[in-house]
């Protein structure tokens, strides 16, 4: 298509607010829509069935995810970008005693804090080896809109602001140089609504009335650290707010673009494709995790779908065969043939048949000190549970260990991680490669198992897991049972291994010990002699069954 003619049709387009030179923009943007790779995927539901999920992903089982940006800067939780804008609460409070008032020290002006200085990406990236990590992710962005990447079509980038470094080109080459396959999470589609907070004003005090900072323009910011940058282009904020953004909680009614949010403009939906392309294209994430109800912006616009087609057939160009992995949540049957179910804080009560994974993390999703200073981070022991349980049943587990804005994690996630790397190092075989039993288990928890609610948000609802509790996996002719406990009376009988269930066992050795335990095979299960010595770890112990 000729320019000419390309800047015809663009007359009825709304540029992206505060976009330079729209028309040039916006002639990029059109000419780049359609030019998603070429392969046999397609932009539609019914072509993205063709999906198979990597054997590398399903081999795989656990990933850690840095979930760090510039909203760890203040150390005060998940969602600050969004709540230091709620007048009255504990982020606002905070923000006003650490900072100063929303309408002169806004969040642009948090990631202008942000500096990064103590990271080391390799250091981390070793670590999270050593505790049998077989993928890492990064955030890419957040709802914050910052991109943590070389961004071409976003100004409000890492490289020229916060860091000033690559923050997605600097966690890659570490991850592939430790030999992780490398993914990223992409959450900036619901910058829209999501900062709707920043066109408030404080309803009393002495600063009632006056507009924070969320409809600033470039104009405004001549002669200040910012001058030459739009707010626009991040808060995204010259729009109508959506039907009752004042209610806090609104926004999660409004998660899938339906409610009466505010819907964003085609423009806005067109950047964030580029945007997303722009990060696959030039840092080849095996993964693309979407923080969406389904696909980002979907059913508004078919950006996801877009995104999706061209990953795969990207993937396919490069590799020879489909490698490439996206996580979405909230999906029914058909979108899960399309790409991997993902679900938030929670599990799944039964074997899937198609894999899927659980995302959490031992703190909040931004780094919070508190959590440090009280001890409150989720033990070892609840992760391996956690990913024990997630195995058998056709699952992986992704963990976040949180990350404070100078890039370091604090003594207590290190010691967790180290914990966990003990216990991977013994018994990763029971892990890794493995598939569902016939049953993913037995035992107490299974009766009292907590429903998922929304995208997951289930963990931790159920009873407790004890030595009561068993969970499966087998790999080829191997049966892995593990034990969520130490049995007290030295003696435990697994009631699923009936001979006809699991023909006539040969050897059954505790991992953790490398002992062959005695043990006895009848119509009543398998009554098995535990040894008197507890291995290290003992609230999981795998069994070694052939």
């Amino acid at each position: 298509m000729k320019r000419r003619s390309v800047i015809k049709k663009l007359s009825g387009i709304v540029p992206f607010i505060g976009m330079a030179q729209p028309l040039q923009v916006k002639a990029t943007n059109l000419l780049q829509k359609d030019s998603i790779a070429k392969g046999p995927f397609k932009p539609n539901w019914e072509s993205l069935q063709q999906y198979k999920v990597p054997k590398w992903y399903t081999d795989a089982k656990f990933g850690i995810w840095a979930h760090w940006g510039p909203q760890c800067q203040p150390e005060a939780g998940d969602w600050y970008a969004r709540e230091m804008y709620m007048e009255g609460t504990y982020k606002y409070k905070f923000h006003l005693e650490k900072y100063g008032h929303p309408s002169k020290f806004g969040f642009k002006d948090v990631i202008h804090e942000w500096k990064a200085e103590n990271w080391d990406p390799e250091a981390l990236m070793k670590l999270y080896k050593q505790a049998g990590a077989q993928y890492f992710v990064a955030l890419a962005n957040h709802h914050d809109n910052l991109d943590l990447f070389k961004s071409k079509y976003q100004s409000w980038n890492s490289l020229k602001v916060g860091p000033k470094r690559d923050i997605i080109g600097e966690w890659e080459k570490a991850a592939r140089k430790a030999g992780l396959y490398f993914g990223v999470s992409v959450h900036a589609a619901h910058a829209w609504s999501w900062f709707e907070t920043t066109q408030r004003s404080d309803k009393s005090g002495p600063y009632a009335g006056v507009a924070y900072d969320g409809k600033l323009s470039a104009e405004e910011g001549k002669g200040k650290w910012w001058q030459g940058l739009d707010p626009q282009e991040l808060y995204a904020q010259n729009h109508p707010l959506s039907v009752n953004s004042l209610d806090n909680g609104q926004i999660h009614k409004q998660w899938n673009w339906g409610n009466g949010v505010s819907v964003p403009n085609k423009a806005y939906c067109e950047k964030f494709f580029l945007r997303t392309i722009d990060l696959i294209d030039n840092y080849s994430p095996d993964l693309v995790y979407f923080d969406d109800t389904v696909l980002p912006l979907w059913p508004i616009s078919d950006a996801g779908l877009r995104i999706a087609a061209h990953l795969y057939n990207k993937s396919i160009h490069e590799k020879g065969s489909l490698q490439a992995v996206i996580n979405g949540k909230i999906l029914d049957e058909k979108q899960r043939q399309c790409m991997v179910w993902d679900i938030e804080r929670g599990q799944s009560n039964t074997i899937e048949r198609f894999s899927w994974q659980t995302d959490t993390c031992i703190g909040g999703w931004h780094y919070d000190r508190s959590l440090y200073e009280r001890h409150g981070y989720k033990s070892a022991r609840t992760v391996i549970h956690t990913l024990i349980d997630v195995v058998s049943k056709n699952g992986n587990l992704l963990l976040s260990v949180p990350i404070r804005g100078d890039g370091t994690i604090d003594s207590d996630e290190r010691a967790i991680v180290e914990e966990i790397g003990q216990w991977m190092q013994k018994n990763s075989e029971s892990i890794y490669q493995t598939k569902p039993w016939k049953i993913f288990g037995e035992g107490p928890a299974m009766d009292q198992a907590a429903p998922l609610n929304a995208q997951g948000f289930n963990e931790g609802k159920g009873k407790p897991f004890t030595s009561e509790d068993v969970r499966f996996a087998i790999k080829g002719d191997i049966l892995y049972a593990t034990l969520l406990g130490w049995p007290q009376t030295g003696k435990v009988s697994i009631k699923s291994l009936i001979p006809s269930a699991f023909r006539q066992i040969q050897k059954i050795t505790l991992i953790g010990t490398g002992e062959e335990l005695v043990f006895e095979q009848n119509q009543d299960g398998t009554h098995i002699t535990f040894p008197e010595s507890k291995p290290d770890l003992s609230y999981a112990n795998v069994l070694k069954i052939s």
